[in-house]
């Protein structure tokens, strides 16, 4: 008898199919940004709403550049548990056009315009717990130099092939650590440095532009199917279809159980909370959505949906001031979903990893997402307050009280959101004539 021949697995070759797919998929979590921008702008005062959306707009071009530059070579290359490092990704200088991500089916350009979205959109999450008051160059440098300190690591221990946190079995699909806790634990850690806005707890600082908000939440709620389903990197198996679900779902979850807290509490379903309420699922869902079940998805977002509704209101207790909530909505949100993975995980989606309810009853993968979310905390809130320190101290992160009140937008910017100059007709003009005349009198 012939001796058997035994061939070798075949090497990963390029996929039209899935090349697009990532490539869409990019280009929805690109969209984020701008919906992000729109649901922070909405949500503060008026003469501070182009500076809110500006704080967004200028990250996507500072960390794409510091991405090509170096940001992508630090996350992803292979050196040690805590940064990587790949000196052919300096730059992307030595990457040919079809040279695949190591295991997959698509070019190593994909994966890194990929992963350069989230790296955009993690700081600019921040910036909503700032609102009103910093300096739009502190704030530049400070997305630069926490890209670099804070993302870059994180980003390496959670999905780095051979970051500690990966390698420990973190369960992270999508960004609950690397992303939403970091950039929740981020704003706490800034704004326990620079202090609170001019009249917090004292005078209304109500949302300007609610219909701004819903549109912006609409379009986060949109791209993060690209956000989440994408980060399988392929749609060959299933898995991106289930995580695509259930983030349909866990949003759908939160936002109602938001709405239901909020009338059992307040009295009223707020469209402000419908929105605050599908963020929290969208946060909750992103690590978990691999891992849980359809009515596994239901669950965290009804938890996460409830948790953060009640946690927005601490910084009342407490006395931080968090203007647009970023630590009650995305590290509340990040550290529920990530935590629920441990009860949840019904081994039969991204991983054999399985969940308290699901006979995991030595509690090992908890112990995992406690280990995972303890330390991205830790390191995004000390490191976070260490920078926005060094900034105050140097060059300064707040703007003058004086300019923090009559508005950050003419101050920074030189411009207003709304110019209603030549937008009345004659009863507007009327109007507007009689009260200088009376101000004449006045005199």
């Amino acid at each position: 008898m012939a001796p058997a021949i035994t061939l070798a697995a075949e090497a990963p070759k390029l996929s039209a199919a899935n090349t697009g797919f990532m490539l869409i998929c990019s280009a929805l979590v690109l969209l984020m940004t701008p919906g992000l921008a729109f649901f922070y702008g909405g949500m503060v005062r008026v003469k501070s709403t182009l500076n809110m959306l500006m704080m967004s707009f200028v990250s996507i071009g500072i960390v794409t550049i510091l991405w090509v530059l170096y940001g992508f070579s630090l996350a992803f290359g292979s050196s040690n548990g805590f940064i990587g490092f790949n000196s052919d990704w300096l730059g992307m200088s030595n990457v040919g056009l079809t040279e695949l991500w190591d295991g997959y089916t698509i070019p190593i350009f994909v994966f890194m315009v990929f992963q350069m979205m989230f790296a955009v959109i993690t700081p600019a999450l921040i910036s909503g717990a700032i609102a009103d008051r910093v300096k739009f160059s502190a704030w530049s440098l400070f997305v630069a130099l926490w890209l670099t300190v804070v993302y870059v690591p994180v980003a390496h221990w959670v999905w780095g092939a051979d970051g500690w946190a990966f390698k420990l079995g973190v369960i992270d699909f999508a960004g609950g650590t690397a992303v939403h806790i970091n950039a929740g634990a981020g704003a706490l850690g800034v704004i326990l440095v620079i202090g609170k806005r001019v009249g917090f707890k004292k005078d209304p600082m109500r949302p300007h532009s609610l219909p701004l908000v819903m549109l912006g939440a609409g379009l986060l709620w949109f791209g993060w199917f690209g956000f989440n389903a994408g980060s399988w990197l392929g749609n060959d198996d299933g898995v991106g279809a289930l995580m695509f679900v259930n983030t349909q779902v866990a949003t759908a979850a939160a936002m109602l159980a938001w709405l239901a807290y909020e009338k059992i509490r307040h009295g009223a379903f707020t469209t402000l909370g419908a929105a605050s309420g599908a963020v929290a699922g969208l946060v909750a869902i992103t690590p978990s959505g691999g891992a849980v079940s359809p009515l596994g998805a239901i669950a965290v977002g009804v938890i996460a949906g409830v948790a953060c509704a009640a946690a927005v209101g601490l910084k009342y207790k407490f006395g931080y001031d968090d203007s647009l909530d970023v630590v009650g909505v995305h590290m509340v949100g990040g550290i529920a979903g990530s935590l629920l993975i441990g009860f949840f995980a019904t081994g039969k989606g991204q991983s054999t990893a399985t969940g308290v309810f699901y006979g995991d009853h030595s509690f090992t993968q908890l112990w995992k997402q406690f280990a995972g979310v303890g330390a991205v905390l830790g390191y995004s809130l000390v490191a976070s307050a260490v920078l926005a320190f060094l900034l105050d101290k140097t060059i300064g992160m707040r703007v003058t009280e004086d300019e923090e009140v009559s508005g950050i937008d003419q101050a920074e910017h030189a411009e207003t959101a709304y110019d209603f100059s030549g937008a009345g007709g004659g009863s507007a003009k009327v109007a507007v004539a009689a009260a200088a005349e009376s101000k004449k009198v006045d005199a």
